[in-house]
């Protein structure tokens, strides 16, 4: 009895250690959206962009702490629409040994990333204290309600969602976090227009490079080392299934790269780094959702398909005018909805040693289980886009949602902030 017992404290612990190391490297992702958005924006709006990444996280786990944590892992209210748990995360004062600790801080990662990635959409033309705005209420509200509907039963029976009732999977987030924060993100571009002079007369994109795609490749890499504990640290658990996890991850991210790569290279005619980089994120985004219950394979297809839309997916938002300026809708909205049809199609069934019993129309598991993976990312769509038009387009009603035509010429640093990220460099460079 005692050795049982010293064995369950054992695993409890690393359990702990390795859910609190995988939630750092999490947070590690906040450096990688701040250089990939940098880096593929101009140097007059660094400092702009960088304190919107400060404020993401610093901001939005408080709100999370609060109130979003309640509204997400509560008990869940009016057949598993809402949750409600009281504020202040109640259940941290559950002792020095709870687990709770470590869920919450977990889950804390997930919710800031939520709010990042909306910032590249709407780089280089939205006001600081409307972004400020948007964001508490996205980790506080808009984030942790969705959330509640696919996650909720992650704190316990009691707090199970409607969606995740019917047997909806995303493991660690295709749907959950990356498409949340892609559909805000669409919604918050179309809300704001394009930025001045993206768009010639003649209804052409104009391109807009950014001052440093060394810091973007450099976010990228970061992101990818984060995305090493963004999905099998989902486990929660110190078990083997973290190692195929990272595989499947890995593979993945590898395959986007290259096949966004060549589609680009192919339509461009120019082996295009950006479009590769997005094309890594885009593979991580979409084998998010089915990591745990695909083979190495079909993450290799799913990474490779996600590759190739993330292209052509820039494109077309070009052609709508939907000025994105690092392609932070093509990634997360895009193959986000991917990721989560994918877990639909390519999933493995039980006897395979994957997953779960609803296996994928790859596996003869019928449209059932892709039926309801697609009712997950639709109400998704509806919650989130409606959420994101509705704040963006009351900010602008009060006239704070866009800075002026004269600041956006200027850079946002030194209007908004009264400081130049680079203010150091051209001082020695003139000397």
């Amino acid at each position: 009895m005692e050795t049982e017992i010293a064995a369950t404290a054992v695993q409890t612990n690393l359990n702990v250690v390795w859910t609190l190391i995988a939630g750092i490297l999490v947070f590690t992702m906040q450096a990688g959206f701040a250089l990939v958005e940098t880096g593929f924006t101009r140097a007059k709006n660094a400092a702009n962009i960088m304190m919107k990444n400060l404020m993401d996280f610093a901001a939005g786990a408080l709100a999370f702490y609060v109130l979003g944590a309640a509204l997400m892992f509560g008990a869940s209210k009016a057949a598993g629409w809402l949750g409600w748990g009281g504020l202040g995360m109640p259940s941290l004062s559950a002792g020095e040994g709870s687990w709770d600790w470590t869920f919450f801080f977990f889950q804390t990662m997930f919710a800031a990333t939520a709010a990042t990635i909306v910032s590249g959409a709407v780089a280089e033309r939205i006001e600081f204290k409307s972004y400020l705005v948007y964001s508490v209420l996205v980790s506080a509200v808009v984030y942790p309600v969705s959330g509640h509907w696919m996650w909720g039963g992650l704190a316990g029976e009691a707090s199970q969602g409607w969606i995740e009732k019917l047997g909806f999977h995303d493991f660690a987030g295709s749907t959950v976090v990356h498409s949340v924060g892609g559909w805000i993100a669409l919604a918050g571009a179309m809300a704001l227009g394009p930025r001045i002079g993206k768009y010639r007369p003649d209804g052409s994109a104009n391109p807009i490079p950014g001052h440093s795609l060394v810091l973007g490749t450099l976010g990228v890499f970061l992101l990818w080392i984060g995305w090493f504990g963004f999905n099998p640290g989902s486990y929660t658990e110190g078990v083997g299934s973290i190692g195929r996890v990272a595989m499947t991850t890995n593979l993945a991210a590898c395959a986007g790269t290259c096949a966004a790569l060549a589609t680009a290279w192919i339509v461009m005619g120019k082996p295009d780094l950006t479009m590769a980089l997005n094309g890594t994120l885009a593979g991580l985004v979409a084998i998010t959702a089915p990591c745990d219950v695909v083979t190495a394979n079909a993450s290799i297809a799913i990474g490779a398909i996600a590759g190739v839309l993330v292209v052509f997916s820039v494109f077309a938002l070009d052609r709508l005018h939907i000025d994105d300026p690092v392609g932070a809708v093509s990634v997360h909205c895009v193959n986000g909805v991917w990721g989560t049809l994918a877990t639909g199609i390519f999933a493995a069934p039980l006897s395979a040693g994957y997953g779960n019993d609803l296996a994928g129309l790859a596996y003869g598991g019928g449209f059932k289980f892709l039926g309801i993976q697609l009712a997950g990312a639709g109400a998704t769509a509806v919650w989130a886009f409606g959420c994101g038009w509705a704040v963006f387009r009351v900010l602008k009603a009060c006239g704070i949602l866009r800075v002026s035509a004269k600041t956006e010429l200027k850079g946002l640093d030194v209007v908004e902030h009264g400081e130049d990220a680079y203010a150091s460099f051209q001082f020695f460079s003139n000397i």
